[in-house]
């Protein structure tokens, strides 16, 4: 089969032996898989990634001495089921998955060897006891999207978000414009939404942010903390020492560039949730004082649960998202390495899905 590897910080498109289904798993044609921001960082930052994962949980994700097959946001068609399985979804249906596999070691899909490909594959195996059949009137591309809106979704979780809360995102690539699509619907707003691309801001608002900031141009915080003013008089918070009286305000950084939550933290009102969900592969730095003084509360959001996977799954398939605008293009597995070297300075694209079998 044709597959799409990384190695050496080089990625190219390949063929690979079908992979075959063990003791309950599935063989898949994978229909779509999108590019996610972790398989352009972990092509270039690898090692930085693996030093990271390591020193946090004492293992590596990744064997950079091996060909990796990326690909963990995707949708497959049922094709053969192997031992021990019950053919609970049909062959021809179409199937999303949390990207592991139920093995003892427990391969994580789209940052493993070629055994266990990812989504750059035409064909991939997956265990039946965690597939999620996509139904009929869900578009194939749509569903593509259930694992980078799960991520969003957990991001959103670890805000702890209250009803009055007025959110700033900050950076409206893939992650970004996810969340705004997630905040909008849960119900919270007003969103404020912040990026330095043009077209960028145009995705943002057609996802339902409610207001757009160029930061070159206009101070994000200003507007941040303008549309968490009372607009009747009554403030549901006071914003500590201060004696400006704001709505709770949340941040989410999904830039991942060093710097940035410091600028998040100099800016933030009083007492502020800041949630980072942008992956930055090097040393960052902020001033601890500027946020103890502000009472600010710093986390960090990574990945997400298979209960919100399939929770967000299931507002999907209710039609609760709006998230056409997140596909910007489609490509064939022979486009990736260009899609690779092109993606990091398009200011256009936000989701690239791969179509392997165009």
């Amino acid at each position: 089969m044709r597959a799409v590897v990384m190695q050496d910080r080089q990625v190219r498109l390949t063929e690979l032996p079908e992979p075959v289904p063990g003791e309950g798993e599935v063989l898949v044609e994978v229909l779509a898989c999108g590019i996610c921001g972790s398989d352009l960082h972990c092509a270039q930052h690898g090692a930085e990634f693996n030093a990271s994962i390591r020193a946090a949980h004492g293992v590596d994700v990744l064997d950079l001495d091996r060909p990796i097959v990326f690909g963990h946001e995707f949708v497959g068609q049922a094709v053969a089921y192997g031992p021990g399985t019950t053919g609970r979804v049909p062959i021809g249906g179409r199937v999303v998955s949390v990207p592991h596999l139920v093995r003892p070691d427990q391969p994580f899909l789209g940052f493993s060897g070629p055994e266990t490909p990812g989504g750059y594959a035409e064909r991939m195996v997956l265990s039946e006891e965690l597939l999620l059949e996509v139904p009929d009137h869900v578009a194939t591309e749509e569903a593509a999207l259930t694992e980078p809106l799960a991520v969003a979704y957990h991001a959103v979780v670890r805000a702890d978000l209250r009803p009055d809360d007025v959110p700033l995102v900050v950076g409206c690539g893939p992650i970004g414009l996810a969340i705004i699509a997630v905040l909008r619907m849960r119900g919270v707003g007003p969103i404020v939404a912040a990026d330095f691309s043009v077209e960028r801001r145009r995705l943002a608002e057609s996802l339902g942010a409610d207001l757009i900031v160029h930061p070159a141009q206009t101070s994000p915080y200003e507007v941040w903390k303008e549309a968490a003013a009372s607009a009747d008089g009554q403030p549901t918070a006071a914003s500590g020492t201060s004696g400006t009286q704001l709505r709770p305000t949340v941040a989410f950084e999904c830039v991942g560039v060093p710097g940035v939550i410091q600028q998040i933290v100099l800016g933030s009102p009083e007492r502020s949730r800041i949630v980072v969900a942008g992956l930055c592969m090097t040393p960052d730095s902020f001033e601890p004082a500027q946020a103890l003084v502000k009472e600010l509360d710093l986390r960090f959001a990574f990945m997400y649960s298979p209960g919100e996977f399939a929770r967000v799954f299931e507002h999907l398939v209710k039609g609760e998202f709006h998230i056409a605008p997140l596909i910007t293009r489609t490509i064939g597995l022979d486009e990736v390495p260009e899609a690779f070297a092109n993606l990091s300075s398009s200011p256009s694209d936000a989701k690239v899905l791969i179509v392997p079998g165009r």
